[in-house]
């Protein structure tokens, strides 16, 4: 492997997750399998590590702001940290017994966990593009005020931390989805709320992955320089690029991906 390519395309990576909001996960993954040519089991558990500094990063400016919602992080990350954490048990016992290539399962995995985050976000999209008069019935508004909020926060943190814990997609982008749809958080900590939960979640997953032994610090450490600068400079070219058209590219690009993931 190139090892200095990689903090190279890790930099656009980061360049379009700043500019874009899209997860680095759904991109720098299958960049390490098709580009590089790293194991499934070795570029998920290697992305989830290097994906958490720059979550915690964020997650501690929010914090220092107060852009952030501290009850919703709580309770969704009770439940997300619970069922990333069982889906890391899920990757040991099917690597333990043998039974499954883990590889070739994690691969279709990846592939339908890339292929719902970027259906459900283009939809979102599209609707909001060509349709902005339709009124669609709305879901039941969520608060953590009341035990059965809680409960159901808990229920949704889980089922989606244990895809994180099982693929490392959508820390963000089906936990950013939630957020808008259930608990109607304003845009002001709407960001800052996503990172912050994100950031819990990705610590504990990283510590699970890391007992799977599966982390390759070669790739952590060249994705960190290279896509850490890339999403400085993302976020500082978001306020003059139109969103639309090149969110639009990059969620046709992630479609073929995960179309080739699954087959």
């Amino acid at each position: 492997m190139d090892y200095l390519l990689l903090p190279v395309f890790s930099f656009f990576i980061g360049i379009i997750v700043g500019l874009t909001g899209i997860g680095g996960a759904s991109l720098i993954t299958p960049m390490l399998i098709f580009i590089f040519q790293v194991p499934p089991s070795i570029a998920v558990s290697s992305d989830v590590v290097a994906a958490t500094l720059m979550k915690v990063v964020g997650g501690v400016k929010h914090w220092q702001q107060k852009t952030l919602d501290l009850e919703i992080v709580k309770w969704l990350a009770m439940g997300s940290v619970t069922g990333s954490l069982l889906g890391v048990g899920v990757l040991h016992h099917i690597r333990s017994s043998g039974n499954y290539n883990i590889d070739n399962l994690l691969l279709k995995l990846l592939g339908i966990m890339i292929l719902i985050v970027t259906l459900t976000a283009l939809i979102q999209m599209l609707l909001v593009t060509f349709f902005p008069k339709v009124n669609l019935p709305e879901l039941p508004k969520l608060t953590v005020k009341t035990n059965q909020g809680r409960f159901l926060t808990l229920i949704i943190g889980a089922v989606l931390g244990f895809s994180v814990g099982m693929t490392s997609v959508s820390s963000g982008s089906m936990f950013a989805l939630v957020l808008i749809a259930l608990f109607r958080l304003d845009s002001r900590k709407l960001v800052g709320t996503d990172i912050t939960q994100a950031a819990i979640l990705l610590t504990f997953t990283s510590l699970g992955h890391l007992t799977l032994g599966t982390v390759n610090w070669g790739l952590v450490f060249p994705i960190w320089i290279g896509s850490i600068p890339g999403v400085l400079l993302g976020a500082k070219l978001c306020q003059i690029t139109p969103q639309r058209p090149l969110r639009l590219i990059i969620y046709s690009i992630l479609m073929m991906v995960s179309w080739k993931l699954v087959l």
